[in-house]
C-alpha cells in the first residue's frame, strides 16, 4: 500500500517521518516549500512535483495543511486522479462544514475520505504519540487505523465526516480557556511573590492540576517561546470554534474571552511564537497600569 503525504510543516514533517520509518512500502512526499520536500526525501520519501502527482501514485493520500482554503484547493486539484480504491485522509484542522464538502466531492470519484485532525504538539509528533480524532465511515476508519497508529498512540472515531474536526475544535477551545486561566492566575501569583515553578507545584496538589501547565511550566519560567504549536494556529482554532458555536446558536462567554486574548496576541505580532506566549497579553495589562 503506497502512501502519499502533502503538507510538511511543523507537525506534518514529523508525522510523515514516522510513516517513512514504520511503513514497508513507498511514501511519496510534497510541500510547497521545496526544502521541506527535500528534507523528507533525504529520509526516504519519494519527492513529487505537486499534490496531484502524489495522489496519482498513492493508494492512501494524506494532507496536513494550514487552513480550510488550502484543503479545498488541494482536493479540487487532485479530483481528476482519484478513483475507487484510493483513500484520502485530511489531518488538517479546518472548518467541519468545509471538510464535509470535501468528503462529498471526493466520494463522487469513488474514493473514500476521512477527517483525522491531531492533538498535542511537536514533541508528540516526533515521538509518534499524537492523539487523533477521526470522522468518517466505520469501515474506512478500521482500514486506515494501522496507518494512523504510525503517527499517534490514541486514535478514536467520533462519528461521520466532520465529527473528528468538531472534537478537535472543542479540544483546542478548551485548552485555550485552561491556558488563559493559567496565564491570569500565575500572573497574579507572581505579583504576590510566587514564581511560576512554585505555583505549578502547588497547583498539582489540588483539583486545578492540568496537562497544559505541567507541559509548559518550564518554558514559562524561562520565557522560552520556541514554537511547538503557534499562536496563529490557536488563533485560527478559537475562531473556528466561535463559527461552529454561532452555527449551533450556542453562547460561549469563556470562548469569547479566549478569542479576545488571541486577537490581541496577533495584534502584538506574536503569531509565530509558541501559544504559551499568550501570557504576554495578560502581562501587557499589568505593565500598562
Amino acid at each position: 500500500m503506497k502512501i502519499g503525504f502533502v503538507g510538511l510543516g511543523i507537525m506534518g514533517e514529523s508525522m510523515c517521518e514516522n510513516i517513512i520509518k514504520k511503513h514497508d512500502d513507498t511514501v511519496y512526499v510534497y510541500d510547497v516549500v521545496q526544502e521541506k520536500t527535500d528534507k523528507l526525501a533525504a529520509l526516504g520519501g519519494v519527492p513529487c512535483a505537486g499534490a496531484r502527482e502524489v495522489a496519482q501514485q498513492s493508494d492512501v493520500f494524506i494532507t496536513m495543511v494550514p487552513r480550510s482554503e488550502h484543503s479545498r484547493a488541494v482536493y479540487e486539484e487532485i479530483l481528476p486522479v482519484l478513483c475507487e480504491g484510493k483513500t484520502c485522509i485530511d489531518m488538517s484542522t479546518i472548518d467541519p462544514s468545509v471538510s464535509v464538502e470535501i468528503a462529498k466531492m471526493v466520494g463522487r470519484t469513488g474514493a473514500a475520505f476521512i477527517d483525522a485532525p491531531v492533538v498535542k504538539s511537536k514533541p508528540a509528533a516526533i515521538a509518534g504519540k499524537l492523539g487523533i480524532y477521526v470522522g468518517g465511515p466505520q469501515e474506512v476508519y478500521e482500514k486506515m487505523r494501522p496507518i494512523l497508529l504510525y503517527m499517534g498512540e490514541n486514535v478514536i472515531r467520533l462519528g461521520d465526516n466532520g465529527k473528528g474536526l468538531v472534537m478537535k475544535i472543542c479540544h483546542n477551545a478548551l485548552v485555550s480557556q485552561i491556558q488563559n486561566g493559567v496565564n491570569e492566575t500565575s500572573t497574579l501569583a507572581a505579583l504576590n511573590g510566587i514564581d511560576i515553578l512554585t505555583y505549578a507545584q502547588a497547583i498539582s496538589y489540588g483539583g486545578a492540576g492540568n496537562w497544559y501547565l505541567d507541559s509548559k511550566k518550564d518554558a514559562l519560567a524561562k520565557e522560552d517561546y520556541t514554537t511547538a504549536f503557534s499562536i496563529e494556529n490557536e488563533h485560527k482554532d478559537v475562531h473556528l470554534c466561535r463559527n461552529l458555536a454561532d452555527e449551533c446558536g450556542l453562547s460561549m462567554p469563556g470562548l469569547e474571552n479566549a478569542v479576545r486574548v488571541y486577537d490581541r496576541a496577533m495584534e502584538m505580532g506574536l503569531g509565530r511564537e509558541d501559544f504559551c506566549a499568550s501570557v504576554k497579553v495578560v502581562r501587557e495589562g499589568v505593565a500598562a497600569k
